[in-house]
């Protein structure tokens, strides 16, 4: 991957809906050797698919939660799933296994707090988990940003 390649993602990052003809011009190609590029990044796989951002308060999901979420124990089966569990539940937005006192760190979104207590209800009656400590986000200071190229 050369300059080129990281200023066109750099442009994509940007807007997902600029056209080659737009990145071509921005990054001082011309149409069809941008056009190649795109398709191999993706071909390659450092382009793996493009998303739309939406905004959260809009769609009435006013609030964020950061879920600490301990297991009772670390076989290949709990983990397995609860991590499937995780999956299916639409308002995890992202899941992580960390370090320290905790195993995940879950970005859940919910409308109100009535549908986060619903939420937690459906988390507490999974068997592997041990312990939860919610924290409420209470605004975003940076969110969704590009990567760094």
């Amino acid at each position: 991957m050369d300059k080129k390649d990281k200023q066109i993602l750099t442009e994509l990052q940007s807007d997902v809906l600029k056209t080659t003809a737009d990145i071509a011009e921005s990054v001082g190609l011309s149409t069809s050797p941008c056009a190649r590029r795109i398709k191999k990044l993706e071909s390659d796989g450092i382009i793996s698919g493009y998303q739309v951002k939406l905004d959260r308060k809009k769609l009435g999901l006013m609030m964020t939660f950061f879920v600490n979420v301990s297991l009772s124990n670390h076989r290949d089966q709990a983990i397995s799933e609860f991590e499937n569990a995780v999956n299916c539940m639409s308002e995890v937005i992202s899941c992580h296994v960390i370090s320290g006192s905790y195993d995940y760190l879950l970005e859940v979104v919910s409308k109100d707090l009535t549908h986060y207590e619903s939420f937690m209800r459906k988390l507490q009656t999974l068997s592997m988990v041990k312990d939860i400590n919610t924290n409420l986000a209470i605004r975003p200071v940076k969110s969704g940003t590009p990567l760094p190229l």
